[in-house]
């Protein structure tokens, strides 16, 4: 798929290229960032260069993984990244992370449902997972301000600079954000173990 660029009330996400590099770099040396992602750690230029020139384009390229840098349009300054990691026919993983001049502002909540209606609307995705290591405390915030659903806890679900971790999931659902369903949707009924 050739990548697509969309628009916010208050921001551009688009694609980032080899002229991003410098930026995504410099964001990226914030320890929270290294410490709560699975990015790299220390984060070289080579890391940012290697993100930029290759595995964004070609996760494009072959539909695996939909990447958006997050900019302030006037200037186009990096405020962050919003990825889309399909997982599962119809179910997507999104990732993000702020830059630290920038938090706080509700970027990242704001392209996370703006990324989120694109993968509901041009990739018939019915389910949008989060996830995050348990304790990624501004992480869930921004999930559940983004209208995600707790869903609960993965024990060593996730792997994190070699070492299994838990981590939170939840869910977006079409219906969530007022957009229709590719295949109709029955919730299950609260059933506890004494039921059965």
């Amino acid at each position: 798929m050739d990548p697509v660029t969309l628009t916010t009330p208050r921001l551009l996400l688009r694609t980032v290229g080899p002229h991003d590099a410098d930026a995504v770099y410099a964001a990226v040396q914030d320890p929270d960032i290294q410490r709560w992602t699975t990015i790299p750690s220390p984060y070289l230029p080579e890391h940012a260069h290697g993100f930029t020139n290759k595995l964004v384009p070609d996760s494009w390229a072959d539909g695996s993984m939909f990447t958006f840098g997050v900019f302030l349009p006037d200037a186009e300054e990096l405020v962050g990244m919003v990825a889309l990691t399909m997982r599962a026919p119809g179910v997507t993983e999104v990732g993000f992370w702020a830059a630290k001049a920038h938090r706080g502002n509700g970027y990242i909540t704001e392209a996370t449902i703006a990324a989120s209606r694109w993968a509901f609307t041009r990739l018939s995705v019915d389910r949008v997972e989060w996830r995050a290591e348990v304790g990624n405390a501004a992480s869930l915030a921004t999930a559940q301000k983004a209208g995600f659903t707790m869903e609960g806890t993965l024990r060593s679900a996730m792997i994190n600079k070699g070492v299994h971790r838990d981590c939170w999931v939840a869910s977006l659902l079409p219906s969530d954000i007022a957009l229709p369903s590719t295949a109709p949707y029955i919730p299950a009924h609260t059933i506890s173990p004494s039921d059965t």
